[in-house]
């Protein structure tokens, strides 16, 4: 398999320290400019992209040098929990490819606005895909092992990346 970058993610992240967990809510952005510049030979991929309210982005997880384990510990639960690698959503997988939903703002040229990522500058940007209200939201979906946690409602605000006092 070989996969080229159709663009590049444009972060205010440039270290570990400061990089959220996870991208925040819309309504809990900071006024940080975050967007992906796609290569001019994909521009034209674009037309009436910006129909859309959210965006899949599908990228590369290109500076990741943690090892894949099968069983981890999520940094968010303490330490306290032990789940295989698939029941989580640790960025060091088998095939470093990370996933973001984004509320879409403007598509300019070659340049889609969007809401806060959790990846770092210059990542390379693999693939776009519309988020489609009826197909990618799932009503009866659960939090599986997560609501097994005594301090679940605070853990989740980890999770989702959500600023708060702990």
């Amino acid at each position: 398999m070989n996969y080229q970058a159709i663009g590049t993610i444009r972060t205010p992240y440039t270290e570990v320290t400061g990089a959220p967990y996870q991208s925040a809510e819309p309504e809990e952005q900071d006024d940080r400019l975050f967007y992906v510049e796609l290569n001019d030979e994909y521009a034209e991929g674009l037309y009436r992209l910006d129909s859309f309210s959210y965006l899949y982005l599908l990228y590369h997880i290109d500076r990741l040098k943690k090892p894949c384990n099968l069983q981890i510990r999520p940094a968010w639960t303490g330490d306290r929990i032990t789940v295989g690698l698939f029941a989580s959503r640790s960025p060091a997988r088998p095939n470093s490819i990370g996933l973001s939903v984004v509320r879409l703002y403007a598509v300019e040229g070659n340049r889609i606005y969007t809401s806060s990522l959790d990846v770092f500058n210059g990542t390379p940007l693999l693939d776009i895909k519309p988020y489609i209200r009826d197909l990618d939201t799932k009503n009866d979906a659960n939090y599986g092992w997560i609501d097994d946690l005594p301090d679940r409602d605070h853990l989740m605000l980890h999770i989702k990346g959500v600023p708060h006092d702990y």
